[in-house]
């Protein structure tokens, strides 16, 4: 239960992040967003970005094995970046009309799954 819960807080977090990080790229086409300057721009990023800790932290608080959860800090980051690169594909297939998905990531993905099946290897 605490692992799917602990991924269940990550894909949360991520996508806040992935929103925080790549979404004002997006959020430029908006007339009233466009008008904006680079500080106000960084705020909107911090306020979006303050929902990703406020999932990324229990996550790891959960997930950690020295708490009690299922994974090492190892496996923690790798199940983290994992799914960072897989919301962030998503996102930009689907914000940025302009991204296509080639072989070489899908050649990408496959080296990142062998990745974490080694880091879980016992």
């Amino acid at each position: 239960m605490k692992a799917l819960l602990t991924i269940a807080l990550l894909i949360l977090s991520n996508t806040f992040m992935t929103l925080a990080w790549y979404g004002h790229l997006k959020f430029a086409e908006w007339k009233w967003f466009s008008k904006l300057g680079l500080v106000s721009v960084i705020l909107v990023s911090w306020g979006i970005a303050l929902f990703e800790y406020c999932f990324q932290v229990p996550a790891n608080k959960i997930g950690f094995d020295g708490n009690g959860g299922p994974f090492s800090l190892v496996q923690l980051k790798v199940i983290q970046e994992v799914i960072t690169l897989v919301i962030f594909m998503i996102f930009s297939l689907i914000a940025f009309k302009t991204e296509t998905f080639r072989l070489n990531h899908l050649i990408g993905s496959i080296f990142l799954v062998l990745a974490v099946y080694f880091f879980f290897k016992k």
